[in-house]
């Protein structure tokens, strides 16, 4: 009895140090991505690309109710490896399909839970997995950062000041600020996504997607400063209205605990994505490819398109011969414009309606009138509501307005990415698409999937978009315009809102509420069309300011917002960027620069080889850098053969459509 007890105790033993140490390499289809897994009484991952470390060894874990730790002491079940190369259709997306490549580990664990690893040639990723019969709380969950080295970081910061005891409340618009790991801002948070500089041409943008039912993921210093340890908002308990004309809603109470949610579920993936040039960064399709298809049968009545907007020029259309302002014929001028120009929608921003109530409307606007009048012309109308407005009846709103002809809401001041504010974009975006309904959020955290899940959801924000050139004059708008499609653009589309036909050099600037005005030259805005991300795209300044500049208008009527193919053609963060989408068989084509002036050569080589084409470019003019306005005009000749040189002023930028010559 007592040598079988002994044998029972070695085998315990045995078995113990057998879940010790166990190790799992997953590397890229290229195999320069190496992610190394270590279960030990943690589960850690580290990542190099080549001889580099990317991602120093960083420990991951969820905590349940009752202080169940998945990822503590865990013991492996068994693991199994699948290599996966396919493709999808992205029908409103920068490209038409989506190749998918990517390696996966799945390691299965005691106590119901797994954790899958994806190691794409562009990036890795890894989520929990949880297979729980009943229901689960999650405490908390362990997302850590370890770098090797002081590496140089872009990190945006939350600083909003509508609750500064809640740091969680943020419109998520932030300039990047380049600070070392070390040098995180202190007593503050980061939210995602943002980018580490390896300095030697390497750069890893960190972001999550397949955010369902969940917390965003912000970040701040751990206490050695060599890294990062996630940050998430606890559930809200108690709410009060505040922020904003009140139509905030602003958390008092919070729970103990990130979310009450299904036992069996999956969990966001949180993703590093790595490049050897900056270009590619412009052109990633990782949060895309992470997340889940679309819960959308019949996509034929999702119409994307440009939006002739009327807050940012703030109702200012003038020779004419009633008051300006937002009542009905203000509106039936916006549709004669963008009827005459061919764009797809007029938004009705604030004030068509109370705040607190969209469904009591301001008796200067004809709602119904204006309906059929837009309907004649082929304008479509998108509302603008707050999310605490829409959200009093969710439902009944969304039918009245559907019965009465309208495309779309612009769902504004979310300003939380807590699991209850998640889950409320879900629903909304679930019951719009049941009503045939477009959605642009607007105050809103950084796409993480959910426009793949519901392709009708065409736009968001959280950016810091030209709305802000109205009342901060000290941006460095230019660098942050640079900065944006290799960081924030990796999560997905941007309501930046472009097209401000008033354009000044960088001592010209100055803020204006009525006759608001951009940083750099024309050329930079018409390029932004092409640049960034948006199936939804406004056109932000007034009909009047467009009609007297339409050379420029045209060029942007012309400029769709959804393409079949894209090429990063080149660009260094936050200096400049050049990038080129195709739509059928016509190119468009933006580069944009910083305040610095620069030389670009543009290589026309993504032409379909033996095929002229007729490239209509607009360039910086020769005085841009004192009249940002200037610009010169050409159309030319042009094949896959063809290299051109172009100056791009202080703030500058180039735009061309390029078509195939018959």
């Amino acid at each position: 009895m007592k040598k079988l007890f002994i044998l029972f105790l070695v085998l315990i033993v045995n078995l113990s140090f057998s879940q010790k140490g166990k190790e799992f390499i997953l590397k890229s289809p290229n195999e320069k991505i190496e992610i190394r897994i270590l279960v030990n009484d943690k589960i850690t991952w580290t990542i190099s690309h080549e001889k580099d470390v990317i991602l120093a060894p960083s420990t991951m874990s969820i905590t349940l109710g009752e202080n169940q730790v998945l990822g503590k002491n865990a013991v492996v079940l068994n693991s199994k490896t699948a290599t996966v190369n396919t493709s999808f259709d992205a029908p409103f997306y920068k490209k038409k399909s989506v190749k998918n490549n990517y390696n996966q580990l799945t390691v299965n664990f005691k106590n119901d839970f797994s954790v899958e690893y994806r190691a794409f040639d562009d990036g890795v990723a890894y989520r929990f997995v949880t297979k729980k019969k009943k229901d689960i709380t999650v405490q908390s969950e362990e997302v850590v950062l370890n770098f090797d080295q002081d590496f140089p970081t872009l990190m945006p910061y939350v600083r909003d000041l509508r609750n500064p005891k809640d740091p969680y409340i943020s419109s998520f618009e932030a300039h990047y600020e380049n600070k070392k790991i070390s040098e995180f801002a202190k007593d503050t948070l980061a939210f995602l996504p943002f980018l580490i500089d390896y300095k030697n041409h390497k750069k890893a943008v960190f972001l999550e997607a397949s955010l369902e039912d969940y917390p965003g993921l912000f970040v701040t210093n751990n206490p050695s400063k060599s890294g990062f340890e996630g940050r998430f908002s606890h559930y809200p308990l108690q709410e009060k209205n505040g922020g904003f004309n009140n139509i905030n809603r602003l958390i008092t109470d919070r729970a103990d605990y990130l979310v009450q949610t299904k036992g069996t579920r999956n969990f966001p993936w949180r993703i590093v994505v790595i490049s050897e040039n900056d270009s590619a960064l412009a052109n990633n399709d990782m949060v895309q490819k992470l997340s889940e298809p679309t819960q959308i049968k019949d996509l034929s009545w999702i119409k994307p398109g440009k939006v002739a907007w009327d807050w940012w020029n703030d109702w200012n259309i003038y020779n004419i011969d009633f008051k300006a302002g937002i009542n009905t014929e203000t509106y039936k001028y916006y549709i004669d414009f963008a009827s005459k120009n061919k764009v797809e929608y007029v938004v009705l921003d604030e004030g068509w309606s109370l705040e607190e109530d969209i469904m009591k409307h301001n008796p200067n606007v004809d709602l119904e009138a204006l309906l059929a009048y837009g309907k004649e012309r082929n304008v479509g109308i998108i509302l603008w509501s707050s999310w605490m407005a829409l959200t009093k009846n969710t439902d009944g709103i969304l039918k009245n307005y559907v019965d009465l002809g309208i495309k779309g809401f612009k769902v504004d001041f979310l300003d939380r990415d807590d699991a209850k504010m998640v889950q409320s974009v879900y629903d909304i975006a679930q019951k719009a698409a049941d009503q045939h309904l477009l959605l642009d959020f607007h105050g809103m955290y950084k796409p993480t999937g959910i426009q793949r899940t519901f392709p009708n959801i065409l736009n968001f924000e959280g950016v810091k978009g030209l709305e802000n050139n109205k009342w901060t004059p000290n941006d460095d708008v230019p660098t942050y315009d640079c900065t944006i499609p290799f960081i924030r653009m990796v999560a997905g589309p941007m309501d930046y809102t472009p097209g401000a036909m008033r354009n000044a050099t960088k001592s010209e600037f100055k803020p204006s509420h009525s006759n608001p005005m951009s940083q750099g030259t024309r050329c930079h805005q018409l390029a932004l069309y092409t640049i960034f991300e948006a199936p939804l795209q406004m056109m932000a300044d007034s009909p009047t300011a467009y009609m007297k500049e339409q050379e420029s208008t045209d060029f942007i009527a012309k400029t769709p917002t959804t393409f079949d193919e894209t090429v990063a053609l080149d660009g260094e963060v936050g200096k400049f960027v050049a990038i080129t989408r195709r739509k059928n068989t016509t190119w468009y084509l933006g580069a944009i620069t910083n305040w610095d002036s620069r030389d670009i050569t543009i290589d026309f080589s993504f032409l379909e080889k033996g095929k002229k084409f007729e490239a209509e470019i607009f360039s910086d003019g020769l005085n841009a850098d004192k009249a940002a306005t200037d610009y010169k005009r050409e159309i030319i000749t042009v094949d896959s053969n063809t290299k051109l040189k172009y100056h791009l002023a202080p703030g500058g930028g180039l735009a061309a459509i390029i078509q195939l010559k018959n």
